[in-house]
């Protein structure tokens, strides 16, 4: 059966046309827009649980215990 849907798909991207100009721009766009969408969602974690200045503290401290 997995082989009738992989026939399938085949048979359907044969037919799209190629000659689409800027297709690969619009995925790299979408690609952007994904990746941005992460990293804002990253950073709206970090900053509402205090884990980047959680971690930061903990940095300086053992540097400052190490040094001093």
């Amino acid at each position: 059966m997995p082989d009738l849907f992989l026939r399938l798909w085949i048979a359907v991207v044969d037919r799209v046309d190629r000659s689409e100009s800027g297709q690969t721009t619009a995925e790299y766009a979408l690609v952007l827009i994904a990746a941005a969408a992460v990293g804002a969602l990253v950073l709206a974690w970090a900053t509402k649980t205090h884990a980047v200045s959680g971690l930061f503290d903990k940095i300086v401290k053992r540097v400052t215990d190490m040094v001093g």
